[in-house]
């Protein structure tokens, strides 16, 4: 029986793949930007204590992460292939456990009650249904194509989709669903921001059901039982701990989201407490996209001629540098601090286009250091790694807006917004700054042992 002809890869499956972090980020980055902000100014609940409760929950992923990885690597292959079936089986209830999160309704709860919902419909969202599909999405990537170019272009067109999500929600949320009260200070409104959660959960199953559609996976390594079984999860995270290309990355990728997630969510500050405004907020978020977008333009070139991981470090030197500027000069113009911060998320634009391809490259040494390929387990550790990260954002922006004295009454005080102004600049900044460092001393699959390796997986697995 003739074997059935697969389609090439094109741009189809680049859509596609944008598609899926495009659902992705209307639920992650509706939480990192707005929940935060939501359960202080809305529930009422202390800063310290909303952080607190994402940093427990995101622990809580260190066995939800590596248990959806080990059965994303076990499952065998089907006609619709081995990660995309996850996807379609989990859109809605990521949809629905996030639009739960979000509920003002219960603001006049008492405050055990807030702090327990938060914990538990939180948990729900991050912890079991978006592992559950961000996983396989994350690993599939290494499954659509195995030549380089093409993880590249996948890469891009991931962080494209979630730029366009993060567009649409830091664009479109400070316009709808702030108010403007007679004193001239601007608040969130709450039962309007339940709504706008509504509607970005209903965009993400469409999303999502778009990347089931418009992808195909086309690697299908066979699933050995018995290396499986010499493989258990302790000797999984032993290798793990062992493996210096996944070590750095993990480490690099805490202190990526620790700065990116840092000064995503402390927008909801700066601008509508320290600038008085809520539309300088959106037109920032606009003028960023544009700034990545030359990024996506420029990173695939860039990066095959000198390298993934060089063109990373400079990407977030440069970042780095606007960051300290930006503390240190202090603008009493918001267009200023908007034009400054667009060429700092120009450096990270460039850093994002590329980090998804820097785990398909750990995932591709894992198996040559460890003779078996584990895509799924891999990619959860690195998934975990984020998701520390986007935990450490919340539990530190917490602490520190605790630290400044932010409370619903405060939020406008002079020594509280200077504290906001701090905040969103001098802890990113160091962040790039420590990211660049560990990418260029520590993570060590620079371009020529990335070339050696592709070769050696082109000829293990026959591919021409």
């Amino acid at each position: 029986m003739a074997k059935k002809e697969v389609r090439p890869f094109g741009m189809r499956d680049k859509m596609g793949y944008l598609f899926g972090d495009f659902g992705n980020d209307f639920t992650f980055i509706l939480s990192s930007s707005f929940l935060l902000k939501f359960y202080t100014d809305i529930m009422g609940v202390n800063a310290a204590v909303v952080g607190l409760v994402m940093m427990i929950a995101r622990f809580v992923d260190a066995f939800t992460d590596v248990a959806m990885g080990r059965i994303c690597d076990r499952s065998k292959v089907g006609k619709n292939g081995k990660f995309r079936p996850w996807i379609r089986r989990m859109a809605g209830p990521v949809a629905i456990a996030s639009f739960l999160i979000y509920q003002s309704s219960l603001a006049n709860m008492n405050m055990t009650f807030k702090v327990v919902y938060l914990f538990i419909t939180y948990i729900l969202w991050g912890s079991v249904f978006y592992t559950s599909i961000n996983i396989p999405y994350g690993s599939m990537a290494s499954a659509i194509s195995a030549e380089p170019d093409d993880r590249q272009s996948l890469s891009s067109f991931r962080t494209m989709g979630g730029m366009f999500a993060g567009m649409i929600i830091s664009i479109g949320v400070p316009l709808v669903a702030y108010d403007t009260i007679q004193n001239g200070d601007v608040v969130l409104n709450g039962p309007r921001f339940t709504l706008i959660a509504g509607v970005f959960s209903i965009l993400a199953v469409g999303c999502y059901l778009l990347c089931y559609t418009l992808t195909t996976e086309r690697v299908t390594p066979v699933v050995d039982e018995s290396k499986f079984q010499n493989n258990s999860v302790g000797v999984m995270l032993k290798n793990a701990l062992t493996n210096r290309s996944l070590i750095s990355i993990i480490a690099a990728s805490v202190v990526m989201l620790l700065a990116q997630l840092t000064q995503q969510s402390m927008s909801g500050y700066v601008f509508p407490n320290y600038y008085r405004s809520a539309t300088a907020q959106s037109i920032s978020t606009f003028a960023m996209a544009g700034g990545i977008i030359i990024a996506a333009i420029v990173a695939k070139p860039v990066a095959r001629k000198i390298g993934k991981a060089e063109l990373s470090v400079i990407s977030n030197i440069f970042a780095a540098a606007v960051g300290f500027i930006l503390f240190f000069l202090r603008p009493a113009n918001v267009w200023v601090f908007v034009g400054l911060q667009c060429l700092c998320w120009f450096g990270l634009g460039v850093f994002s286009m590329i980090c998804w391809a820097l785990i398909t490259d750990v995932i591709d040494d894992a198996e040559l250091r460890n003779g078996i390929r584990e895509d799924g387990s891999v990619y959860a550790l690195y998934s975990f790694a984020r998701k520390l990260g986007q935990a450490l954002s919340a539990g530190l922006t917490g602490a520190l807006l605790s630290m400044i004295g932010y409370t619903q009454e405060t939020a406008f005080t002079e020594s509280v917004t200077e504290g906001i102004y701090n905040i969103s600049t001098i802890v990113p900044a160091a962040g790039f700054l420590i990211l660049a460092l560990i990418l260029w001393f520590w993570y060590p699959l620079h371009k020529s042992k990335v070339d050696e390796n592709v070769r050696k997986l082109k000829e293990l697995h026959e591919v021409k």
